[in-house]
């Protein structure tokens, strides 16, 4: 199994630097989330020759690996020029991600076209329910960019995500078994539990076959007190809620959770994703990999 950092919180390291700073941290893995100098959110990779020989080199230095990519792009928009610019993006990301020899990558499924939280038709997110247009397009994507993944040994792990077109468990676990490739995996994130549905053991049995990836963070039940867990002014507002904390500071079932994934036999990568303590990132980022050390310990067979 792959342990690794999401470096979120210490994006402010150099990309040469980062590696020594994970590897001091107690990991041995990164999980590459998007950064101003690699891949930047929605936009084509800022990726060269001497950026990538010169973060190899660092990696190496410092015996640490990637263990996943994670690009952002709107390849679930109905804007039909906002689609096609986003597949020719992940086609270069693929590419960068086999010349740094990286066999993983993980995304989500996408918010459209709008970063600022705007919708990207009228009708695009429903209370959590999947929008046709969106799935639509998110289909044409996937089914141009699966034979490059699969043609270059690229694995794919993907999530649904809070606001996103899709942000609940089902039918994204369906979603995944449906395009049916061996290159194309289900993303567990633990801080958006309680957006994917209510049994986080059901959930995690069900999803076996095509579970490769789990994030690591807490997160407090938004749906919890009678919806009144957090209380957002002005009243009627639609903003909600989500968070990544340290684990043990929120209501994930952890040791259900990691229970379940040893009784699955769960090896795929387990990813901290805490992004709530950038004052104390170090510290996060430690006490989280002893968490999830002490779980591993307790409930995987040696």
């Amino acid at each position: 199994m792959r342990i690794a950092l999401d470096p979120f919180m210490h994006r402010f390291y150099s990309l040469e630097d980062l590696p020594r700073k994970v590897k001091e941290l107690g990991y041995d893995w990164i999980e590459l989330s998007p950064r101003e100098d690699f891949f930047e959110w929605f936009r084509r990779p800022r990726v060269y020759p001497a950026r990538i020989k010169s973060f190899k080199r660092a990696l190496r230095e410092a015996d640490v690996k990637i263990a996943t990519l994670l690009p952002m792009y709107r390849w679930a928009s109905p804007n039909e020029e906002e689609r096609r610019t986003a597949v020719e993006n992940w086609k270069r990301a693929i590419q960068v991600a086999v010349e740094m020899e990286v066999d993983t990558m993980n995304s989500e499924f996408g918010r459209g076209p709008h970063p600022d939280g705007g919708q990207c038709c009228p009708s695009c997110h429903a209370g959590g329910q999947t929008n046709e247009f969106a799935e639509e397009a998110w289909w044409k994507s996937i089914d141009e960019l699966m034979p490059i993944f699969e043609r270059e040994g690229i694995n794919l792990n993907i999530e649904p995500h809070p606001e996103d077109w899709v942000e609940t468990y089902q039918p994204a676990v369906d979603f995944v078994r449906t395009v049916g490739s061996k290159n194309l995996g289900f993303l567990y994130c633990t801080p958006h539990t309680f957006y994917f549905g209510d049994d986080t053991r059901k959930m995690l049995l069900e999803s076996a076959d095509v579970l490769r990836h789990v994030h690591i963070a807490d997160t407090f039940n938004h749906k919890g007190s009678s919806g009144l867990r957090y209380i957002v002014n002005p009243p009627g507002s639609t903003h909600r809620v989500h968070q990544h904390l340290d684990v043990g500071q929120g209501e994930v079932p952890w040791d259900t959770f990691f229970e379940t994934l040893g009784e699955i036999g769960f090896d795929g990568i387990m990813t901290t994703c805490v992004f709530a303590w950038e004052e104390r990132a170090d510290d996060s980022a430690r006490f989280n990999k002893a968490k999830i050390d002490e779980y591993v310990a307790k409930y995987f067979k040696k």
